[in-house]
């Protein structure tokens, strides 16, 4: 090995095998209990899956399938089998993708199980409400809606107590569907997994306060997969201890995940999924590392009462990134932006996602007010790369970088 590939091996998240195996272990023990007594419910990226654990269903997530689908490059034939039965193209990707990986079980793990009932939560957006009662009239499944209202401000109490409500309702529902009376204690164990392994995650995300930072947000987005699937399960609480002990003894040994670090990044919104490789590689050559971003830190959990641990959950999913108001959001660019130490922000208007896009200049104009850095907003789709112009986008990234020198 020469000097080169052994600096490259030396850089390697070695994690990313382990994580590996875990989502191949995942997906396999799904698409193997189709049809069988295991019962298997599709749910939104933004709903509770603790009480799916407590109540041994396998829990199934289209829009990291659709993640999936995007970096192999096949969602866009799926969302042309959508569109071809008449679904718009401004609908959001994930759904198109997922109405055609359902229509055609489309997709590099040949689609996803069948549900026996979807479980759907409105805090990430509203397109899920009409996408998950489209996915209950095709297979002729139960459907529960979780809401979540907007929260302007503080939670106010009215609508933590509300939550709570929806939470007890959700737990109620799954005793009707599963014919499983709830276990209290079971639910407890779960809920502390959970709330650990989202402090692990964010310990590890915070490790990029470090010089050089050990990792990218690309990084990130890969290993974020085990949090947002399997939390609340021991072998993600496993996997997050080793990973961190990895975070750590980098930082220590000043292993930096770039051959070298000049300038700081923090990224805002979903990852334009089937770029991934090519823009990791324009950043490393421009020595530039996106160290933060909004969207892994979504799952990391704060100022958690064990004593309450369902009214904390309750409070946790009614407060997630998209569904707070403008302000609150720069509130945490802010913060992200001191914290990492950035140099500026790149914001991808989301052509798919119009929650995480809709405000994205005005967040732009702030985040410079209130910190002095400049913005980049590029323009893309997260897994439908016909709204992508590669050579524009790379043209800008360098300009954008380029005025970081001066």
């Amino acid at each position: 090995m020469d000097r080169k590939e052994a600096d490259k091996e030396r850089r390697r998240i070695k994690s990313t095998e382990p994580m590996r195996d875990l989502m191949l272990k995942y997906y396999t023990e799904a698409k193997a209990a189709e049809g069988t007594e295991k019962l298997i419910a599709w749910i939104t990226s933004g709903a509770p899956v603790e009480p799916l654990i407590c109540f041994d269903v396998i829990p199934v997530y289209p829009e990291n399938h659709g993640a999936m689908c995007g970096a192999a490059k096949m969602n866009v034939e799926l969302c042309e089998v959508a569109e071809a039965q008449g679904f718009s193209r401004d609908l959001c990707s994930y759904a198109r993708g997922d109405i055609g990986s359902a229509l055609t079980k489309g997709g590099p793990i040949g689609g996803l199980p069948r549900p026996d009932f979807l479980v759907c939560c409105n805090n990430i957006c509203n397109t899920v409400f009409k996408w998950y009662e489209e996915l209950s009239r095709f297979f002729g499944v139960p459907l529960f809606i979780y809401d979540t209202p907007f929260v302007r401000g503080e939670l106010p109490q009215h609508i933590a107590d509300y939550s709570l409500r929806q939470l007890e309702e959700y737990i109620g529902f799954l005793e009707m569907t599963t014919g499983k009376h709830y276990d209290e204690a079971r639910f407890l164990d779960v809920a502390a997994k959970s709330f650990y392994s989202t402090e692990l995650w964010r310990e590890i995300l915070e490790c990029n306060e470090h010089k050089p930072a050990p990792m990218t947000c690309f990084d990130a987005f890969i290993l974020m997969a085990p949090i947002v699937t399997l939390r609340g399960t021991q072998e993600v609480v496993d996997f997050y201890q080793g990973l961190l002990e990895e975070m750590k003894s980098r930082v220590e040994q000043g292993i930096g995940i770039l051959p070298s670090e000049k300038h700081r990044l923090l990224w805002d919104n979903i990852p334009i999924w089937y770029e991934m490789r090519n823009l990791g590689r324009i950043f490393m050559e421009l020595e530039t590392c996106l160290v933060a971003d909004t969207y892994t830190s979504a799952w990391t959990y704060e100022e958690v009462d064990m004593e309450k641990p369902m009214a904390s959950m309750a409070n946790k999913y009614a407060e997630v990134y998209l569904n707070i108001n403008l302000e609150r959001m720069a509130d945490k660019q802010a913060a992200l932006a001191e914290r990492f130490q950035v140099d500026g922000m790149v914001l991808h208007s989301n052509r798919s996602c119009k929650p995480y896009s809709l405000g994205q200049y005005d967040l732009a104009r702030e985040f410079t007010r209130r910190t002095g850095l400049p913005t980049l907003i590029i323009e893309a789709d997260h897994t439908d790369s016909r709204w992508f112009n590669r050579a524009e986008t790379e043209n800008r990234i360098r300009d954008f970088v380029e005025t970081l020198l001066a």
